[in-house]
């Protein structure tokens, strides 16, 4: 059987072969495939991120236009319920508190149960701020569920002695803690009602005559007016209500040259500026020091009392 073909017509072009898609890789997706954690965990991660922002964002966007406060507290109780409530807490800058004394004010009212957009940082703050050895507390969140303290101390200064009771104090009298008889610290000792209050005061008196300051051993507060230093030789030196800075500083030239200190004499008085009256142990008369460090006998002032630290007499 023949088979005609009809001049004209072009032989059919086979169909073309279907085009395979190549799927390109974006360099954001590689960058994730380096991450040392499943792609479901970064989705987790991101998801609770974005869910707590949202969240945070929607408190703060209800207080604003004033939406209820149980509106706002449903919110929370929301975001909480997605993992973010406070479940560690990180203190930083202690040096002489208790840690556990932080973490008592951090968890009031069950902190660690409260969703992380309700947690009152500032009450915190505050709350930790009534603690006599905070100078300072800074308060923050680390999303989804650690909160931040970080605290600033105050540096301890003197221990203040009033009615048998001793107080550690910081530069500007503030209390930080009692201090047992046992084990008192290398600090001056200040006695005397109101003697808490003027530690600003004495702290400049001995950075006026700093060659002294390593000598006293005690101050007392007399009269709500004036101090009564005592070195660590025993003397005790009576320091004028006005004036006294510059009483010291003559004391000290006066031991410069030549030692009054550790020479036997009990008590000195600086009261009058014009002269420095002495007292031995037993004498009925003191004695007038004139500038030139040499002892003049026969002059009798009022009478001294007895070094006695934390005497109130004159």
């Amino acid at each position: 059987m023949s088979r005609t073909i009809r001049r004209g017509t072009p032989p059919r072009k086979p169909p073309p072969r279907r085009k395979i898609a190549v799927k390109k890789v974006s360099t954001l997706d590689r960058l994730i495939g380096m991450l040392p954690v499943s792609e479901a965990t970064l989705h987790r991660i991101v998801t609770y991120t974005m869910l707590g922002a949202a969240g945070v964002a929607t408190v703060a966007a209800a207080t604003w236009v004033g939406i209820p406060a149980v509106v706002g507290a449903a919110l929370a109780e929301q975001v909480g319920a997605a993992g973010f409530r406070v479940n560690q807490i990180e203190v930083t800058g202690l040096k002489q508190m208790s840690r556990m004394d932080v973490y008592a004010v951090a968890l009031e009212e069950k902190q660690n149960e409260t969703p992380m957009p309700s947690v009152d940082l500032e009450g915190i703050r505050q709350r930790l701020l009534r603690y006599g050895w905070i100078a300072d507390a800074r308060v923050s969140r680390r999303l989804p569920n650690i909160l931040l303290i970080d605290i600033v101390e105050r540096t301890p200064a003197a221990v203040w002695q009033d009615n048998g009771q001793l107080t550690l104090i910081d530069a500007k009298g503030v209390l930080l803690e009692p201090v047992s008889p046992d084990a008192v610290p290398d600090l001056p000792l200040v006695i005397g009602p109101g003697a808490d209050r003027q530690e600003a005061a004495y702290q400049a008196l001995l950075a006026a005559a700093p060659a002294m300051k390593p000598r006293v051993k005690a101050a007392t507060w007399v009269g709500n007016r004036r101090w009564d230093l005592t070195f660590d030789s025993g003397e005790t030196l009576a320091l004028p209500e006005d004036g006294a800075p510059a009483a010291l500083v003559r004391f000290a030239e006066l031991d410069g040259m030549k030692p009054l200190l550790g020479r036997g004499w009990l008590r000195f008085d600086m009261r009058d500026p014009a002269k420095l009256v002495a007292r031995k142990p037993g004498a009925s008369l003191a004695q007038s020091v004139p500038d030139d460090g040499k002892s003049v006998e026969g002059e009798a002032p009022r009478p001294a009392p007895s070094m006695v630290a934390g005497t109130t007499e004159g």
